[in-house]
């Protein structure tokens, strides 16, 4: 009797998930949308991003706790364009905390600082940049450089002027003329995970989330709005079908065209980019599951709202648009007003964002991604059960 009745299910759904496909592939004109839009993304997109940084979360190693290094950290924090985060003790323990992403840039600043300065010798000075996002670590770098030489052009240990206190002083213009001549910083830059500042390493697996989310939130939503307006959607409603099973039905056909255009954009990076991740597929798939369900979900609460196509469209992009634009794809979040980055916790795009960067330039694993891990289990959760809860058998 088990058996009848598994058997039963399983041809049930084996039925509605060919009707979806028959539906879908009825339609000319989408499978083709569904091939070419993703490519045009991946080819375009990428080329179109320049974006200007601003609070980069800067880490101090002062090395030589001196006048002159203590004024040198007081002109950088002064600066919109850094953030002063922490001023730990040692290099590794900084990198540690560009490795967690509480520092985007390392500043270290050697022993014997303003020793090297009152004698003549130029100081080296060393910037390490998480190149993740090329753009922000290349820019960070370049904003920092300058205010160091411009820090280094400005002050000079007296005793080389006539004075024997060994404090430091501003220079005279006449004097800072002829001290630019004899003075100059080194410092080396590091970019870390993105040596060469590519910025479509940091923008393209972020295109590849917003591809997923539009096909496997977006279309399921219209799909399912489309057959109540043409009154489809009323025939299976009078049949045995349960919820959960003409659910599945409806969504299972969109998660798998979701992961062959996720698997597309993976060639596509590849072949037109160079890009392949640094860490392992299967762990990209496995968070891609998780926002597939997550998304899949939101989709249906909107359609199980909406009556018309028209209502789904509207309040379908409004959402998409609100949750790309909060999710990090465009501006860093570190760089949005402190509302908007309360917003951004509740947005599931801004976690398979996060994770597909983590693997694809730091090769990072599941131990590494735990928060997302979890924050993605939360919004499955919540809005499958709203859908099923929202879903009304006789509409």
């Amino acid at each position: 009797m088990i058996h009848w009745h598994i058997g039963t299910l399983l041809n049930m759904i084996k039925f509605l998930i060919e009707k979806e496909f028959k539906q879908l592939f009825r339609n000319s004109f989408l499978p083709r949308l569904i091939l070419v839009f993703p490519c045009m993304i991946m080819i375009l997109m990428p080329w179109a991003m320049n974006l200007e940084i601003r609070n980069v979360s800067l880490n101090i190693v002062d090395n030589d706790h001196s006048v002159t290094s203590r004024r040198l950290v007081d002109k950088i924090s002064a600066s919109t364009y850094f953030r002063l985060t922490a001023l730990p003790d040692s290099y590794d323990e900084a990198l540690k905390n560009v490795e967690a992403g509480d520092a985007d840039i390392i500043l270290e600043i050697p022993r014997d600082f303003e020793k090297d300065c009152t004698v003549g010798r130029s100081p080296h000075v060393l910037i390490a940049a998480n190149a993740v996002n090329g753009t922000k670590g290349g820019l960070g770098g370049s904003y920092l450089s300058n205010i160091i030489q411009n820090y280094a052009s400005e002050v000079v240990v007296l005793p080389a002027w006539g004075d024997t206190s060994g404090d430091v002083s501003v220079m005279t213009n006449s004097q800072l003329s002829t001290f630019n001549s004899q003075l100059s910083t080194n410092y080396t830059t590091l970019n870390l995970f993105n040596p060469n500042l590519n910025y479509k390493l940091f923008m393209i697996p972020a295109l590849m989330v917003m591809l997923l989310t539009l096909i496997c939130g977006f279309l399921p939503a219209l799909n399912i709005v489309s057959e109540k307006e043409v009154g489809t959607i009323e025939q299976i409603n009078v049949t045995p079908v349960s919820k959960f099973t003409f659910i599945l039905a409806k969504l299972f056909p969109y998660w798998l065209i979701g992961f062959v255009v996720l698997t597309i954009c993976f060639i596509l990076a590849w072949l037109l980019y160079g890009i392949l991740p640094v860490g392992h597929f299967l762990v990209i798939y496995f968070f891609a599951i998780l926002f597939v369900l997550s998304m899949s979900g939101l989709g249906l609460v909107i359609s199980n709202h909406s009556a018309t196509m028209q209502q789904a469209m509207f309040v379908m992009w409004f959402c998409m648009l609100i949750l790309i634009l909060m999710s990090g794809l465009f501006t860093p979040i570190s760089s949005m007003p402190e509302w908007a980055q309360v917003i951004t916790i509740f947005n599931p795009l801004k976690y398979l964002m996060q994770v597909m960067r983590m693997v694809y330039l730091k090769g990072s694993g599941f131990t590494d991604m735990l928060p997302q891990l979890g924050a993605l289990l939360v919004f499955v959760l919540f809005f499958n059960v709203w859908a099923v809860r929202s879903y009304r058998k006789r509409m």
